[in-house]
């Protein structure tokens, strides 16, 4: 049974805590420390216990010798960070960079790569490098998943952590809730027609059709949209009676802003646009774009306490489900 809190800096006096350090502040034995630390397989230990020891390893600033660790398990000690192919603006490169520093002080190394339309940069990637766990910010491709569960290593999907509730949801009613907030009922959604953009596509589609039929509204009229078609879209957007459009990402809002100069029309007073990602160009738009910032400490966070916790790393606490996003309010809308 754990003992209550000491105070930390009567024990541990080390430039660098020890497991005997830990074990004394937790009241356990330095075997009981290894076992949680290391998330040992087959070891009976309370949960009150594993908290004690996780918490008198953090009030130590204890760090575990990752080099040994890695030799014992012969790993590699590094995560290998999927980052994705489909436009998100700057999110991906901004929580990634968090990460690195986080699970650098934990002598983990992230390995960032881009995916590819086939995968098999990453599935090379897996072979080559030998992760102790792989990052992805949406869900990997099957060949990708099978190719992770071979090597039975920790696969974590940052967008489906609970922590980050469910962006898809919360993304297309965001959007929505401000489109009907400005008297908007009948929306479209502009897609790209570049075949492998479409699944970034039809995955914040999918959020905008939820939240409309949560609203009542008409069903969302959905079109590609290219710098040849873009004025013949918006053109039948507005014939037919559409007042706003959800574009799938800022790219696709700015050739929608192209196709309504083209046709003659106005933005928003015909059209509204609202787009995704916070692309900097987007302030720069006639008029300047409406769009959904990420918030990459929040997903960095998430991330971060998922790989401790899956390597049993002594973790701080998953942070509780916040705002993975925002709302960017400008002309457009």
């Amino acid at each position: 049974m754990a003992a209550p809190d000491r105070d930390a800096t009567s024990v541990g006096k080390s430039t660098r805590p020890t497991h005997a350090d830990v074990a004394l502040l937790a009241n356990v034995s330095t075997a009981t420390v290894s076992y949680v630390l290391n998330n040992s397989a087959g070891k009976r230990i309370s949960a009150r216990t594993r908290e004690a020891v996780y918490r008198a390893a953090g009030q130590l600033g204890y760090r575990p010798n990752v080099a040994a660790r890695n030799l014992a398990r012969g790993a590699s000690g590094v995560v290998l960070s999927v980052l994705p192919r489909v436009a998100v603006g700057d999110m991906p490169i901004q929580a990634g960079s968090l990460m690195a520093t986080a699970l650098a002080r934990y002598g983990l190394l992230q390995v960032q790569i881009f995916e590819t339309e086939d995968h098999d940069q990453i599935i090379g990637a897996i072979e080559n490098l030998d992760p102790i766990a792989v990052l992805t910010l949406f869900p990997l491709s099957d060949d990708a998943r099978v190719k992770v569960q071979a090597v039975n290593v920790p696969l974590i999907e940052i967008g489906l952590l609970p922590a980050l509730g469910d962006p898809l949801l919360t993304v297309g009613a965001l959007r929505v809730g401000h489109l009907v907030s400005r008297g908007h009922r009948q929306i479209a959604f502009g897609h790209t027609d570049i075949a492998k953009w479409r699944v970034m596509g039809d995955y914040w589609l999918q959020g905008i059709v939820e939240a409309a039929r949560a609203r009542d509204l008409p069903p969302i009229t959905v079109n590609a949209v290219n710098a040849s078609n873009a004025a013949d879209v918006v053109t039948g957007w507005v014939r037919d009676g559409v007042s706003a459009v959800c574009a799938q990402s800022d790219e696709i809002a700015g050739l929608v802003l192209h196709g309504l100069r083209e046709a003659r029309l106005r933005c928003p007073d015909d059209l509204a646009v609202i787009g995704i990602d916070a692309n900097p160009m987007g302030a720069l738009c006639d008029p300047p774009l409406t769009t959904v910032e990420f918030n990459p400490a929040s997903i960095a966070d998430a991330a971060i306490a998922a790989v401790l916790t899956e390597l049993g790393y002594p973790a701080p606490p998953a942070p509780l489900p916040t705002d993975v996003a925002r709302l960017i309010v400008r002309e457009s809308t």
